[in-house]
């Protein structure tokens, strides 16, 4: 297993890439689809400044494991007019991503995930550190009924019906990250994230497993069950590996926390991962504020580097 970080930005720094030398980081993911050159001015990105920032990033020791595609919006979900093209420039985004030899790809589809600000506060945990905390408790409302479910549904399988044979062309895995918040019938909540690969069985379709959300569903009971189940069937693709306290099941409600400080034994799940023969990258996840820390987190992702870093130490010690 390797350890990969987030960023939102192509325009990083060579002081922020050097820290992440530094700390040991391997690879890298693109969190944000419109951020690489070219998306704004023709809608996908361009393939010559795609391979300098691959050759950026190799140059400092590291690689690119999984980027976001352009997103596909309300428009194209509503099928209002002239949206279809948001699919054609995924279609054409997945083209240029195989041409630079990047592994993967995720889609953003408006609707996917539910943050809502009405239940969030910030959390104060030890030393006064914040993160981010919701609590549901008599609120869970406006939850999509039957019918607008199967909506949404029908226009993820027009996009899926495209992308799929893309990604089958150009060598590339399809990943697809839990709903965050995960409420009763969002689209990739526990029901909805198993349709994914019961409608799609290619096997270049699967998931950005995160531990953090599903651990906000069902804490780690849950997290080991559904590892066991995806993991088997070789659809964890790469993994959020965040800790929270609470779920929505036990509490209606959840905080984030950093690794060593939530419900759940990192090492264990580590393990379970090991164990189904997962060896692609563990990324940390969403950052709490530390004291003194930046906007970029940087204290906060050094920390957590560091852990996993331990934990997969641990892991080879404890397999011998």
């Amino acid at each position: 297993m390797k350890v990969s970080v987030t960023l939102t930005r192509t325009d990083v720094s060579d002081s922020h890439l050097r820290l992440l030398t530094q700390i040991g980081v391997d690879c890298i993911d693109f969190g944000n689809g419109s951020s690489f050159a070219g998306v704004k001015e023709q809608g996908y990105p361009d393939l010559d400044e795609l391979l300098k920032l691959k050759k950026r990033i190799q140059f400092w020791g590291m690689d690119i494991n999984r980027v976001t595609l352009p997103d596909i919006s309300s428009r194209f979900v509503e099928q209002l007019e002239s949206s279809e093209q948001e699919l054609e420039h995924s279609v054409l985004a997945m083209k240029a991503f195989g041409e630079a030899g990047i592994p993967m790809v995720r889609q953003r589809i408006q609707g996917d995930n539910r943050f809502d600000k009405n239940v969030m506060y910030s959390a104060k945990q030890r030393g006064g550190l914040t993160a981010r905390g919701e609590n549901w408790a008599n609120i869970m409302t406006g939850l999509p009924t039957k019918e607008e479910q199967e909506r949404w549904w029908s226009r993820f399988c027009d996009v899926y019906s495209q992308l799929v044979p893309a990604a089958e062309d150009h060598k590339l895995l399809l990943a697809m990250h839990p709903t965050d918040t995960p409420l009763p019938g969002m689209p990739y909540s526990s029901l909805g994230f198993h349709r994914i690969i019961d409608a799609f069985p290619s096997k270049r379709v699967g998931y950005v497993y995160c531990v953090g959300t599903r651990g906000e569903a069902g804490g780690s009971s849950l997290v080991l069950d559904e590892i066991q189940n995806y993991g088997r069937k070789g659809r964890i693709f790469s993994v959020h590996l965040r800790n929270v306290r609470g779920s929505l099941a036990t509490a209606y409600g959840f905080e984030e926390a950093l690794l060593d400080d939530g419900d759940m034994n990192m090492f264990r799940i580590v393990l379970a991962l090991h164990k189904i023969g997962f060896n692609g990258c563990l990324n940390a996840d969403h950052m709490p504020q530390l004291e003194g820390d930046d906007n970029n987190h940087l204290l906060a992702w050094t920390y957590s580097v560091g852990y996993i870093k331990a934990l997969l130490a641990a892991l080879a010690e404890f397999n011998g």
